[in-house]
């Protein structure tokens, strides 16, 4: 049972605090990248592509000298990487806006007790990774 906050007890007002400024931290970030612009490109330049903080297509530079009617493929591959390499940017520029807000609350795991994901920068969601053998009760 909990005792409010005693010698020992657990402070579940400061708890829900935390948890509102966490998640009002976290909603500043998406918004900060919704407007977020980052760019990728391939060819030396020749393609460079713009998308936004959450990843969204936004315009596309083809520079003439990568123009080739014949070849449309390699224009294709191009275009390709460009987005490619401009959403890896704007994943890691997310990565880092998100990572603080990634490690959970305090006492309740995070970057301290989790073991690091790449699916979860800082790590997973206040979980550890259990030992022993698969299937069997941690030791």
């Amino acid at each position: 049972m909990f005792d409010g906050g005693g010698a020992g007890g657990f402070d579940m007002s400061n708890l829900l605090a935390q948890a509102q400024a966490m998640q009002d931290q976290l909603m500043k970030a998406q918004a900060d990248l919704e407007t977020q612009e980052v760019a990728g490109s391939a060819g030396g330049g020749l393609v460079t592509a713009l998308v936004s903080g959450t990843g969204e297509l936004l315009s596309l530079d083809i520079k003439k000298e990568a123009v080739d009617p014949d070849d449309t493929e390699t224009l294709a591959d191009l275009i390709v990487a460009a987005v490619r390499d401009a959403s890896e940017n704007a994943k890691a520029a997310a990565a880092q806006a998100m990572g603080p807000l990634a490690g959970g609350l305090p006492g309740f795991g995070g970057p301290a007790g989790d073991v690091p994901s790449p699916e979860l920068p800082g790590g997973g969601i206040g979980f550890t990774k259990p030992s022993g053998p698969p299937g069997q009760n941690p030791v």
